[in-house]
């Protein structure tokens, strides 16, 4: 897209982060989003330095006519952090500031999960979000946001405070239970339909500094037990333990036997956020499983936020497909396990999220979140390296969600969504939510010019 000259110099005088374009030496990395997959070339990047940037910046893109993607952590697996237009980046603004009398924080919209609990674990305190460090605080928190304290404390969005945001006219203004009531109750869920968010306030709760977490592996032959165990077993864990049932590919790491390596799995990943002694007794049965590979330790809550760093690095190739599941039953574990043995990429798995908890006891108006009543959550992730295997990749992860499908119930996780189209987007709110989200989107963003998202029409 072609920018005016006279046009970008006055932008430039007025901005005080750092413009990039494809003439700068850092143009590639900085374009570069998690999901190489995705692969734009924007005609500007606007790295804010602040609020008043972001500002800057919506203005003109209108002016222009520019497409505008929004980049917190860039970790949008549908790619929405960029696009051929303008990037709106904020991911140089990372502070955090945390008020451990009024157990509150507030944090950038560029910052990331592991910024985040670096410093707030340093208070001794945490909030509910991530289980990728790198991941950015600001799109899975307006998607609704789960990591391992969300049985316990529930979702991101849950425990926000306050939101400070960026309209589609430019202007600054900031939604909380006191102001901007209807919009904040869009926030929490509705995703970046309304506004860049500029910072985030959250909640803090008490954390333990170290926690039980660790994963557990079998071959996949003894799937149909271990997940037929686990159906049993979810049903009697308490909040404090965050769990998700996966199939994989076994990683050649010191814990796995070695005729295990590179093939595929089953096993659990879990982080026990009470006391560690408890936690123990809490994972026993699972131990009475047997595991052929394990790592189960007390670890440092920031350490457990990185632990699955490894299995989604940036620069691979990336699909998913997400639902929720009615419940573990036997057609189910059949289909993950039949498709499990022949994935066609080492990096894939399929995360089975035990959902419930305080997600649960939240109503379903409070937020715009969509289903907070299944029992599990189940996020299809597909990765690979080379282009020439998308087709293989793709299609063996709509195979699996196609046998899941039967068996899902209703609604979709939005922050899970690829390019699915509409009708997907509205399945993850719900008809009446969906009709309200769309009100505000009319009242905020008549023009839909924050439409590079997983987007909500203003006309409904």
């Amino acid at each position: 897209m072609a920018i005016d000259n006279a046009a970008l110099g006055a932008f430039a005088a007025a901005f005080r982060g750092r413009l990039i374009g494809p003439e700068d030496a850092d143009y590639d990395q900085a374009r570069t989003i998690w999901n190489v997959m995705i692969d734009r070339r924007p005609a500007l990047i606007a790295r804010c330095a602040d609020s008043a940037d972001v500002a800057t910046a919506v203005r003109f893109a209108r002016e222009q006519g520019l497409d505008a993607a929004v980049r917190g952590g860039g970790h949008s697996a549908a790619g929405k952090s960029t696009c051929d237009g303008i990037v709106i980046d904020l991911s140089a603004m990372r502070a955090v500031h945390v008020d451990p009398m009024g157990r509150t924080a507030r944090a950038q919209g560029g910052v990331t999960w592991g910024d985040y609990d670096h410093e707030t674990t340093s208070f001794g305190l945490a909030s509910p979000g991530g289980v990728i460090s790198t991941t950015g605080i600001a799109g899975l928190t307006l998607g609704g946001g789960f990591g391992w304290l969300t049985r316990q404390y529930g979702l991101a969005c849950d425990n926000l405070v306050s939101v400070d945001l960026v309209t589609a006219d430019g202007e600054r203004l900031t939604a909380s239970d006191r102001e901007n009531t209807e919009l904040f109750w869009g926030l929490k869920g509705g995703g970046g339909n309304f506004g860049i968010a500029t910072s985030f306030e959250f909640r803090l709760h008490p954390i333990n500094p170290v926690v039980l977490g660790g994963l557990m592996l079998w071959p996949l032959d003894r799937a149909p037990e271990v997940l037929a165990f686990h159906r049993q077993f979810a049903e009697t864990i308490p909040d404090e333990l965050g769990i998700s049932a996966i199939t994989a590919t076994a990683p050649p790491l010191p814990f796995v036997p070695e005729d295990m390596h590179f093939k595929p799995a089953v096993g659990f990943v879990f982080c026990y956020s009470g006391p560690i002694d408890e936690g123990r007794k809490v994972i026993e049965p699972l131990l009475d499983l047997q595991p052929h590979g394990q790592m189960i330790e007390p670890l440092p809550y920031t350490v457990m936020q990185t632990i699955q760093d490894d299995l989604a690095p940036p620069g691979r190739r990336s699909y998913w497909k997400s639902g929720y599941l009615k419940g573990l039953t036997d057609e189910v574990i059949d289909a993950l396990t039949s498709n499990a043995a022949k994935v066609p990429s080492p990096f894939s798995l399929c995360e089975i999220v035990r959902w419930g908890g305080a997600v649960a006891r939240v109503g379903s108006d409070e937020t715009a979140f969509g289903n907070r009543q299944s029992p599990y959550l189940f996020n299809i992730v597909s990765m690979w390296e080379n282009a020439s295997d998308d087709d293989a990749n793709i299609g063996w992860t709509r195979e699996l969600f196609a046998a899941l499908e039967p068996h899902a119930d209703d609604g979709v996780y939005v922050n899970f969504l690829s390019e699915e189209g509409d009708a997907r987007v509205r399945e993850a709110y719900g008809a009446e939510t969906y009709a309200r989200l769309a009100s505000l989107k009319a009242k905020y963003d008549p023009d839909n010019f924050f439409r590079l998202n997983q987007n909500i029409s203003p006309t409904g």
